[in-house]
Parts: C-alpha cells; structure tokens; sequence
C-alpha cells in the first residue's frame, strides 16, 4: 500500500505565497517522477509541475518563475512552492508520484484547497 499526504494549503491574499508539500509513503521500492496537478472549478484537472528522480523540472503555461517545484528523495516528499498568487491559482491541487512496489504504477494524493481571494 502506498500513500501521498498533502498539507500546506489554505486561503491567502493575492501576491502572498504557499508552499504545498506531499509525502508518500508505504511499502515504496522506487520513485520516478513526482508532481502536482490542479483542478479549478467547472475546470479540468491540469498539469502544473514534474520533477524527475534525478531532479528534472518541467513547468505547464505560465507558471514557471511563479511555481517552484522540488523534491527530498531521501523523505519521498515533493514540494510546491507558489509565489505571486493570484485568484486564478485558485484550485484543488493534487500530487502525483510514480512509484515501484513491485510494477510501477501511478498514485495521487487527496488533494489540498488553495483559495486565493482578497
């Protein structure tokens, strides 16, 4: 069994910050590439960021120079670091690892609300 547990959301004023942050855990032979998708409401999920196990980053639209992502191999934690918030980043967002227990296989979080809102 593998687990990803978000944290770090919450409501915040536009042009503040966030740093959302998700750990996965459980029965974990490998990670490969780990990110974070969001879904605004009436909208579909999309992609905002992926980081690779060797530390590749790949940024969706215009979120790079905004968004940073990163990872701790050794906690099986990525992060998300959002800077300049404004109201359209408002969204669940979602992170993604792809793990080996004994295949390798897909895993989301639940989900973490980001409201930005003045």
């Amino acid at each position: 069994q593998v687990q990803l547990v978000e944290s770090g959301g919450g409501l915040v004023q536009p042009g503040e910050s966030l740093r959302l942050s998700c750990a996965a855990s459980g029965s974990i032979f490998s990670i490969n590439s780990m990110g974070w998708y969001r879904q605004a409401p009436g909208k579909e999920r999309e992609l905002v960021a992926v980081i690779t196990s060797d530390g590749a980053t790949n940024y969706a639209g215009s979120r790079k120079g905004r968004f940073t992502i990163s990872r701790d191999n050794a906690k099986n934690t990525v992060y998300l670091l959002m800077n300049s918030l404004n109201p359209e980043d408002t969204a669940v967002y979602y992170c993604y690892a792809n793990i080996k227990i004994t295949n390798w296989s897909n895993y989301w979080g639940q989900g973490t609300q980001v409201t930005v809102s003045s």
